[in-house]
């Protein structure tokens, strides 16, 4: 299952998991383009608005009925509206954290009971970001629900490994995506970008695929 499996890093993630053999499910919010995603790929495709707890219930309940049991969920919804603290209105705060912390949240739950319920284990790998641990400008709501969704992956983790769920979280650095495609039209703040990295290029969506994979799979499987 890949919450957000339609774009950036989720489409890629479920693309990979096709390729390697897997039943892949993905949801969004919108049908239309949920639809022609999974369409594309191989892939089932189901709406779901994981801000609302029951829709996640229900996503759950529906794929298990008509899939089978779960073994890996990945969550990648997500979006962000750069905003300095001192413009920072409730809607706008609320709007990020109910997706990104507390639809999180109802994620986390809802699949980790439905994998540690077969009593087969499995995985669940949630899509964090480095400005979780690099301060920077305009991103307090962002990166605090990031940086949130990290902490609580750490106790799912303690909670549910007796159960044989696993639970880990990539934190990506800056990678071409829709949403971070406006900040790829600065060449010269990328290209900074690159000369600081010691690969000495960016890191791309399929980079994340992999170590979605790598994490949800056998071997890593003490992680």
């Amino acid at each position: 299952m890949v919450i957000g499996g339609h774009s950036g890093f989720g489409e890629a993630i479920s693309r990979r998991f096709v390729a390697e053999g897997a039943r892949v499910v993905i949801a969004g919010r919108r049908a239309d383009v949920v639809a022609d995603a999974a369409g594309s790929m191989g892939a089932t495709g189901t709406v779901c608005d994981i801000t609302d707890d029951a829709q996640v219930a229900r996503l759950v309940a529906e794929v298990t009925a008509s899939h089978g049991d779960i073994h890996v969920a990945v969550n990648c919804a997500g979006f962000e509206q750069s905003t300095p603290i001192a413009d920072l209105t409730p809607d706008r705060l609320e709007a990020m954290h109910a997706v990104q912390l507390t639809g999180a949240l109802y994620c986390m739950r809802h699949f980790g009971n439905a994998i540690a319920a077969h009593g087969r284990g499995g995985a669940f790998v949630s899509i964090s970001s480095l400005t979780a641990h690099n301060p920077s400008r305009g991103l307090a709501a962002y990166a605090s629900a990031k940086a949130g969704v990290e902490y609580a992956s750490k106790i799912a983790a303690v909670e549910y490994g007796d159960r044989q769920v696993r639970f880990n979280v990539i934190a990506a650095s800056l990678i071409e995506t829709p949403m971070t495609s406006r900040i790829f039209r600065y060449e010269p703040a990328i290209q900074a970008l690159r000369e600081v990295t010691p690969r000495g290029r960016m890191s791309t969506v399929d980079d994340i695929a992999k170590a979605a994979l790598f994490l949800c799979g056998p071997e890593g499987g003490f992680i």
